[in-house]
């Protein structure tokens, strides 16, 4: 029989290891109880997502709508897994449209009239059709909402 009172180390005959922070089902549950970490590391995945098909996105035999595709279907959920239940912050906000910012801006600079190349912020919008990363995050909480009702 368990007793719940005796000692915070010894449950039901059992010892149990108080950690700061482990892994479950790929996200990082902290004792702080803080997201950050956790969407921090999802960048840096997302990172490495990206740097990995680096040469197929910055590849101009490569459709725009190709890449696109690659984007929407192995970098943003690779950043995005288990958003549902982030709260965003405007640093973790502004760090995010940063990082799709990033990724974007390869899929096709113009050449401007004195010769640099450049992309605006306006384009990248009507790239993605204005479903930036952080519509989407908001979607899936919605829908993640939905599904509890």
């Amino acid at each position: 029989m368990c007793n719940i009172f005796s000692s915070v180390s010894l449950i039901c005959s059992m010892y149990l290891e108080q950690v700061q922070s482990y892994s479950n089902l790929g996200s990082t549950v902290n004792s702080r109880n803080s997201i950050e970490e956790e969407i921090q590391y999802r960048i840096t995945l997302g990172n490495k997502a990206y740097y990995a098909n680096q040469s197929f996105s910055k590849s101009r035999l490569v459709s725009k709508k190709s890449k696109l595709k690659l984007y929407w279907t192995i970098i943003r959920p690779t950043v995005t897994y288990a958003c549902e239940t982030w709260v965003l912050k405007e640093t973790i906000k502004n760090k995010l449209m940063v990082f799709e910012t990033k990724v974007l801006r390869t899929f096709g600079p113009t050449k401007e009239r004195d010769g640099t190349w450049r992309i605006k912020t306006n384009k990248l919008d009507e790239l993605i059709r204005y479903k930036n990363i952080i519509n989407y995050i908001k979607s899936q909480r919605l829908s993640w909402f939905d599904h509890l009702h």
